[in-house]
């Protein structure tokens, strides 16, 4: 259980490092690869087939296409075996190595090859040993020796952080030790300090996102640790301690226990608290917290109000300064939640099923994380607890995703409008179904596919490779398993594709989008070959780069896509039997030697779907963005100055820049919002700030981050009162009354409707009934007329009705004003005391089980 935890906290930072970086668009994890040394048959030496995949499988090929293909001229294969470098790290028979990029443009590359020894061994734990190149992998050298060859821990072994910093975190025995050893380094390792902990380490230790100085560990005991100087000195802040995350700026939010535990079940009474001022001062934002993350710019947390109820979600957006409960439409006790992604300006949410279904229902939030709207149906969310949603990061506003249709088949959606609207992919461009497909389309596997050994890779994209994506995928009806993965590469974001390479591949993406690479991905086959491409996947050259064909591990290439140089990494069994990792390192900067200049770039219109109409052409979420980038046809290189350059401008709004609102769907086949019949009836309680108000609703609100002026406000027909804190509609004056308004238009009348407003409760009762009985005494007395009388009469009775009102909303408000902020579906609020515990929204990946799955929200943030 602790794991999970370790694992839900770190990923919630390393989300918040990516979106603090901005530009870069890449987390920290984005530094590092792990490979792993596949078993092998020690009497044959053959890789042994994982048991996930049956060996006699032989997936057909999917309908045909024509790849371009290139011969490699004696020159250039020249070149470039001139500058391919092959490091054999001799003896060193780990059973896999971690690497990890140090700085930006470094070419600092570390190296950490471990094999744990068995449990009977006379080891203790393992050997590791560590190496660096500082020539981008073309090169390493053992620098064991600079950390007294100390046996590196294997799950949390290597911490980069902002610049040149690194930590290592050694593997220390708990027993007869005070605490844990680390090696830090300032200078992207070229030295290391040595450094003994007061603690043993939970989990890695924690960098500020912008200040390496600041870092943050968590002790085996429940301590949380905080060091101000890179970790020469330590300082306890805290105990008990369950889980801890940054927020914006120098926030520090924790979570923490008054008892001694951390099980699933005790949980609930866990506190969360912040400090603004680095362990200095605290506060405690919420009590009875089950678990906390933050993620974008939203703090979220579930709260266990009642230990027979389910948990409510909370959201913040002000670092916890106020919060408010999570508006779920449509959502029973039995449904599970996660989180899919986020940033500042809203969530994608997952809520399942109920029941081992595999899919659930999409939904997006508004700009405060608070109220969510019915985004994709029937989202695909496998037994395994993974989602195929993507964000596609070389084009604002694409996400990709399957869906599980009614007939049990898995089909892949794209949106260009952070889940607006979602439509089928097109077919590629170079592949034809047979006449026996009814609808021929492209469907992309995703992490459903890769964790069951289909394909070898998710599909990628790269901020500074504008509009390039590459995914494996087949063409049909749906997504066939049966089917052969091909590769597919799409130039504009995910609108048009084409088929470029057969079968699966292990591919990666250099010089901004400049270079592909790709090595063919098979298991029981040893590699020597790799090809590249200069036109976004239109050809392909393949290059012999070894003369010892080697068993294929992965690619690593420097993070951000402006590096030229890529690794082929990977073991070679020897004679003695025992395997020797093996690393080549093509550098193509050689090949392509000439600068990109102004002629090689084109003004290219983002979103275009090259409609007549000139004015709405290109315009998604509310702007028009015109990129200047690489033309496929030439041959030369972005560089590492290479900036992304674009000019936008606003576009007038349509119906494409509005939402379903709360308890509205989108029709099927149209773009009309439909009222959900599950929320007629219903009342929306909204108290901010202890202040009431009545939510108008046309059915439709903007796409948070839209940037659409002027143009068309889609409305219905009818608007809807959704009224609020559960306050019935005043009664309508009658339709057949004639009497005129101004019988109350009289300074009496004025007055006393001050009184009613202005005055305490009790001063104003006394003050009607005098009134009242002023007014009908004298009316009785001199009984002129009837109708004076009546009118009189039933302009006192409705003074008192106005008193009464006012009153119960003086009384209201100043209950509400120190109560949080509240938003809720009042049908959400019906609940059985008998049923258990609901899983909820702490993760990213989302469980699938029944609604009385304890730890049903242990899933990862992603």
């Amino acid at each position: 259980m602790i794991w999970r935890l370790v694992v839900l906290s770190g990923v919630c930072v390393l989300l918040h490092c990516a979106e603090a970086r901005g530009e870069d668009g890449r987390s920290r994890g984005g530094r590092t690869v792990t490979f792993r040394r596949t078993q092998q048959d020690e009497s044959q030496g053959q890789v042994r087939t994982r048991s996930r995949r049956d060996a006699t499988f032989k997936p057909s090929q999917g309908p045909p296409f024509k790849s371009c293909r290139h011969p490699l001229t004696p020159a250039e294969h020249q070149v470039l075996g001139d500058n391919t470098r092959e490091t054999g790290f001799n003896g060193d028979d780990g059973s896999y190595v971690i690497l990890t990029w140090v700085g930006d443009g470094t070419g600092v590359i570390l190296v950490l090859s471990t094999i744990s020894a068995p449990i009977d061994s006379f080891l203790q734990g393992g050997s590791s040993r560590l190496y660096r190149s500082t020539d981008y992998g073309k090169s390493f050298h053992d620098i064991s020796h600079h950390i007294n060859n100390t046996f590196i821990k294997e799950e949390f072994g290597v911490s980069v952080g902002p610049g040149s910093s690194v930590i290592l975190t050694a593997d220390t025995p708990v027993v007869d030790h005070p605490g844990g050893i680390i090696f830090t380094s300032t200078d992207a390792g070229a030295t290391f300090k040595f450094i003994q902990l007061p603690f043993h380490l939970a989990q890695p230790i924690t960098y500020h996102f912008l200040n390496p100085d600041y870092l943050v560990a968590l002790s085996i005991d429940g301590g949380l640790w905080l060091s101000l100087d890179f970790g020469a000195k330590w300082t306890k802040v805290h105990d008990g301690v369950h889980s801890f995350s940054w927020g914006g700026g120098i926030n520090l939010f924790f979570s923490y226990s008054q008892i001694d535990t951390v099980e699933a079940e005790e949980r609930g009474d866990l506190l969360l608290k912040r400090t603004k001022d680095l362990g200095k001062t605290f506060t405690t934002i919420h009590e009875d917290i089950y678990s906390f993350g933050y993620i974008g710019a939203f703090l979220f947390f579930s709260v266990m109000e009642d230990t027979r109820s389910p948990r409510v979600m909370y959201f913040s957006s002000d670092q916890g300064d106020t919060f408010s409960k999570a508006l779920l439409p449509s959502a029973s006790t039995e449904q599970f939640y996660s989180i899919l992604d986020g940033d500042e300006d809203m969530l994608f949410m997952h809520v399942d099923n109920p029941g081992d279904t595999f899919f659930g229902t999409m939904y997006t939030s508004d700009d405060r994380g608070i109220l969510f709207s019915k985004s994709l149906e029937r989202h695909l969310f496998d037994g395994q607890r993974k989602s195929d949603f993507t964000n596609i990061t070389s084009l604002r506003g694409v996400y990709l995703t399957n869906r599980l249709g009614e007939d049990g088949r898995i089909r892949s959606v794209v949106s260009f409008n952070r889940g607006g609207t979602w439509r089928q992919l097109t077919k590629p461009e170079n592949v034809e179904c047979g006449e026996e497909v009814k609808n021929c389309n492209l469907h992309i596997h995703g992490e459903h596919s890769r964790n069951n050994l289909i394909v070898p890779m998710l599909p990628l994209s790269e901020p500074t490779a504008i509009g390039l994506v590459i995914a494996h995928g087949t063409v049909g009806d749906s997504l066939s398993s049966s089917q052969h993965p091909d590769v597919f590469v799409s130039s504009d974001g995910g609108y048009n594709w084409r088929g470029t390479l057969r079968g699966p591949h292990h591919y990666g993406i250099l010089d901004s989008g400049g270079l592909i690479v790709a090595v063919e991905a098979q298991r029981d086959v040893q590699v020597k070959t790799i090809k590249f491409s200069t036109d976004e996947g239109q050809c392909w050259k393949s290059y012999n780069f070894t003369d010892q064909p080697f068993f294929f591990a992965g690619l690593a290439s420097e993070p951000g896509t402006k590096a030229m140089d890529v690794s082929v990494w990977g073991f070679r069994p020897e004679e003695d039997g025992q395997p020797m990792w093996v690393a080549v390192t093509i550098d193509f900067q050689s090949l392509i030697t000439r600068e990109c200049n102004d002629q090689d770039y084109e003004e290219w219109l983002a979103h275009s779907t090259n409609t007549q109409d000139l004015d709405t052409d290109g315009c998604v979420l509310g702007v028009k963005e015109t990129y200047r980038r690489l033309k496929k046809q030439s041959v030369c290189r972005n560089g590492r100055g290479y900036v992304v350059k674009k000019k936008q401008s606003p576009c007038l709004c349509t119906r494409e820049d509005f939402l379903c609102d709360y308890g509205y769907y989108r029709h099927v086949n149209t773009s009309e919002c439909v009222r959900q019949p599950s929320t007629s009836n219903k009342t929306l309680e909204i108290c901010l700030n202890g202040e009431e108000d009545e939510l108008l609703t046309a059915g439709y609100r903007k796409v948070p981050s839209d940037r659409c002026e002027g143009g068309i406000t889609p409305q219905l027909a009818v608007q809807t009162v959704i009224r609020p804190c559960g306050v019935k509609p005043s009664p309508a004056p009658s339709a057949k009354s004639t009497s005129p308004a101004t019988h109350f238009d009289t300074p009496v009348s004025r007055f006393a409707f001050l009184i009613c407003v202005c005055l305490p409760p009790i001063i104003y009762v006394q003050v009607f009934f005098i009134f009242f009985r002023n007014i009908t005494s004298a009316a009785c007395v001199f009984q002129r007329e009837k109708l004076v009388l009546i009118l009189v009469c039933a302009g006192a009775g409705i003074i008192v009705l106005v008193a009464i009102v006012s009153a119960v909303l003086t009384v209201r408000r100043v209950v509400y004003r120190n109560r949080t902020p509240a938003y809720r579906f009042s049908n959400l609020q019906i609940l059985d005391d008998d049923i258990c515990n609901t899983a909820d929204l702490e993760s990213a990946t989302s469980s699938n089980g029944t609604a009385c799955l304890q730890d049903s929200d242990d899933d990862l943030i992603g």
